[in-house]
């Protein structure tokens, strides 16, 4: 079971992160909007600074989608 006072620091410390990276948060609503379909391929880039980008992907595959609605149905 879930903690409530955990889950109220997650809230504020999510809202503060949006707060701080609106562009962010706009670019994952408008990408996700309508679901991502298996096949589709995500890729992150980490640069730290001084150091050369860090980069990985992954496709996505049906049982990630399912993973990604049971996420959803928790919210």
């Amino acid at each position: 079971m879930i903690n409530p006072a955990s889950l109220m620091r997650a809230k504020k410390a999510f809202d503060q992160f949006k707060a701080n990276h609106p562009k962010f948060i706009s670019f994952f609503r408008v990408t996700l909007q309508g679901g991502v379909p298996e096949g589709t391929i995500i890729e992150i880039s980490v640069t730290k600074p001084g150091e050369e980008p860090i980069m990985t992907n992954m496709k996505v595959s049906a049982a990630d989608i399912e993973l990604f609605k049971e996420l959803k149905d928790l919210t």
